[in-house]
């Protein structure tokens, strides 16, 4: 498979965004050539009714322009019918547009250097360097008709050794060259794509793929070059592209970890350039020896003898990205304080090794949107967005998210970290969960960005946080909720597209129980609660009382909570190694103060040694290490839970009705299916008003004939449950037991 794009951090990129001076960039022996300039640039078009022209300006290395709308291009019969193309010669970046039947395209760059190609493909407004004829190019779908499998890419599996970098504290955590820092990469994860699939899961959230800088950056989260790949994860034919191919042939998403909200706090290689990266060998990473101190930069000139191993060096560099007199474009925020539950969150510095980026400043976002879109463009299919409320709704609302609703089903969800039991974060909305669900609707807060004038954002971004503190007259939906047994049109008029973690729920996952209660209490404030996103422990933090734990509820809790996350509304995602109660009781992070071994954050490769190969979700061939993986009985419960799902429209898009306590009817109906299922999680109940006939549940195979729109189901035990599908005419049923019985589902 050709492939898609991908992203190196040149001069050009960042010249033509930025339109200032030229910026430094790290000249790496190792980095692949681009594609030769000598060739041009030809870009193919698809257009059904019209014949198109193209419209170009803005070439290199000699401009080349045309008057509006542009020359006619000429059929490409090679490509297919409805097939344009149009050759640029010895052009090695160019912008286009494309205008059929008086109708205009985005606008595009093409860009040799940056995109490793030469060769395009536009199609319903998707650009590709992937001809199209050479098979079916990936389509999104709504992502909560998957479940997500979360893995640390540089814990997960090495597939690599060559690429294995120690982080330059490695050594005061006492992490041995048996067990780098960085030590799993793509190349591993592609080679465990099957076995993430034959647990049934159909997403694979990654951790930040962007080049990081900082003393221990394994974790991804300390960028220093949004534009960039970190080499470290990447090997020859295991690229992110060919990671993105990769999985998207097993019929896998690709949900990216992103960060917005800030960098490192060795600068960003166009934001704050202060260092460049030299080396000949990746393992020369693991010194700060690899830093090269740009001599043009601020620090260089106001701190002579800078030397990045000194005491008082991040105090230097901190300095310098926070002042006034040397961050004159105002990419960062420049307060250092900050207060949890005030407008100084989304403000000020939460950490030291996170530099809090003025996202209110429409350059900054220009950059970052520009930065994160080429991911987009590459096939990533949807986001999970870091530290989200640590940035203002009202700035996301304006600079951000439109930018994504363009890419049909391509989804955000953010990490609204409220570390609390209830709906409001200590009380305040304006930091909560579903608050981030809801546009800007209010008149005086609609229209008032300003592209030019950061200072003015700033100050609305801090108004608006106290304006809507107070959770009294707070938005509520019922777009999550059956009108009676039937299923209804959501309204998404008042919906900003973008969705959070349930961190409501996560909080009070000590028990299924308790997360279910907490759902009843705050699903109304979101827009829609059924994309929330569901999970029980992460690589941050447990559940209340145990937050700083993977899971200790034990193996029992694990499939009771998991039956809920898997059949309630929302979308089930699980932290890599939870199926097999992997580091239980270990605290998840201790920075660099004890070995990764010890941690929630261990290397999980040993588990997955050994041959696996899934032919379907749940369906698969296994031998060593990881046949024996595979059979534990939680990855045996989560298989099921999966191959159940998948098989149940309404569990994955589905409206619910609260019938009890963790008992819920789900109904979807749309795009010609209407699925309905009853859910009994541990306990028995009573489900009424249901339409009559044939009903199976998916658990055991067991039939029920309902006459009197009435289905009662005794109780079953912890860690079990009953999911009965209404088979009914007009319905889409199941037709018996789905999966093994097991530990727990039986």
């Amino acid at each position: 498979m050709k492939h898609l794009k991908k992203i190196i951090a040149t001069f050009l990129v960042l010249a033509v965004i930025a339109g200032v001076a030229v910026i430094s960039v790290t000249a790496v022996s190792v980095e692949k050539e681009p594609a030769a300039a000598a060739s041009g640039i030809t870009v193919h078009y698809y257009s059904e009714k019209a014949a198109p022209t193209i419209y170009y300006w803005n070439a290199l290395p000699q401009n080349v322009e045309t008057d509006y709308p542009g020359p006619a291009m000429t059929k490409d019969t090679a490509t297919g019918n409805g097939w344009y193309k149009y050759v640029f010669s010895g052009k090695t970046k160019i912008n286009v547009m494309f205008v059929a039947g008086g109708v205009q395209s985005e606008e595009y760059e093409l860009n040799v250097s940056q995109d490793d190609a030469n060769e395009w493909w536009v199609k319903d407004g998707k650009l590709t360097t992937r001809d199209p004829s050479q098979g079916t190019i990936w389509e999104r779908t709504d992502l909560r008709e998957d479940s997500i499998y979360f893995v640390m890419t540089t814990r997960f599996y090495d597939g690599d050794k060559s690429n294995n970098v120690h982080c330059w504290d490695d050594s005061s955590a006492g992490n041995p060259d048996t067990d780098p820092g960085w030590r799993g990469d793509f190349k591993g994860l592609i080679q465990k794509l099957d076995y993430i699939k034959a647990l049934g899961f159909s997403a694979v959230w990654v951790t930040p793929v962007v080049e990081n800088t900082s003393w221990y950056d394994y974790h991804g989260y300390h960028a220093s070059n949004f534009a960039k790949v970190d080499p470290r994860y990447e090997s020859k034919g295991a690229t992110f592209q060919d990671l993105i191919d990769a999985a998207h042939e097993k019929g896998l998403k690709i949900v990216q970890d992103v960060v917005w909200n800030h960098t490192g706090n060795f600068g960003e290689n166009y934001l704050y350039h202060m260092f460049d990266k030299k080396y000949s060998k990746l393992q020369d990473l693991a010194s700060p020896d690899c830093l090269v101190l740009d001599q043009n930069s601020a620090l260089a000139k106001t701190v002579p003898g800078y030397d990045t191993k000194k005491p008082g060096s991040y105090g230097q560099r901190l300095a310098s990205m926070k002042s006034d007199t040397y961050d004159t474009n105002h990419y960062y925020h420049h307060g250092a304080e900050m207060d949890y539950e005030t407008a100084s969150e989304q403000t000020g510095q939460m950490a030291d090794d996170c530099v809090d980026l003025n996202t209110e400043n429409q350059k900054v976002a220009d950059y970052l949107n520009k930065c994160f879109k080429n991911y987009v463009d590459m096939g990533v299919d949807a986001f999970r967005l870091d530290t989200e409320k640590h940035i203002s709704r009202w700035t996301l609302n304006h600079a951000f998210f439109p930018e994504y609703s363009k890419y049909k089903n391509f989804y955000i969800f953010g990490e609204v970290c409220a570390r609390v039991r209830d709906v409001w974060n200590h009380g305040i909305q304006s930091d909560s969960c579903p608050f981030y669900t809801w546009k800007e609707t209010e008149s005086a807060w609609a229209n008032n960005w300003s592209k030019t004038n950061w200072k003015e954002n700033y100050d609305n971004s801090v108004k608006h946080f106290n304006t809507h503190s107070n959770p009294s007259g707070a938005p509520t939906s019922q777009n999550a909720f059956l009108s009676g047994t039937n299923y209804h049109a959501p309204d998404y008029s008042k919906a900003n597209g973008s969705g959070t973690i349930d961190f409501t729920m996560h909080w009070n996952f000590g028990t299924a129980n308790e997360a279910y209660g907490a759902a009843m209490g705050e699903d109304q404030y979101f827009n829609d609660a059924t994309w929330n996103v569901m999970y029980v422990d992460s690589h941050d933090y447990g559940p209340d009382g145990q937050e700083k734990y993977r899971y200790q509820g034990g193996e029992q809790a694990w499939a009771e909570n998991m039956n809920l996350m898997f059949t309630f509304r929302g979308i089930p995602c699980i932290f890599y190694g939870s199926e097999v109660e992997f580091k239980k009781d270990v605290e998840i992070d201790v920075g660099p103060h004890k070995p990764l071994e010890k941690t929630g954050r261990a290397y999980f490769g040993d588990y997955l040694e050994g041959s696996i190969s899934a032919s379907n979700y749940g369906v698969y061939n296994a031998s060593g290490n990881v046949a024996t993986t595979m059979k534990k009985p939680l990855a045996a419960h989560v298989r099921k839970l999966n191959m159940i799902r998948h098989a149940v429209p309404a569990l994955q898009k589905g409206q619910y009705k609260s019938v009890g306590n963790m008992a819920y009817i789900r109904r979807y109906t749309g795009g010609g299916v209407d699925s309905l299922a009853c859910v009994a999680v541990s306990g028995g109940a009573t489900f009424s008003g249901l339409p009559n006939g044939k009903y199976v549940d998916a658990v055991t195979g067991d039939v029920q004939n309902v006459s009197g729109g009435t289905l009662s189901v005794g109780a079953i035990g912890k860690g079990n449950m009953r999911v009965y599908v209404c088979c009914a005419s007009g319905f889409k049923g199941i037709s018996g037991k789905i999966g093994d019985t097991g530990t727990y589902l039986k």
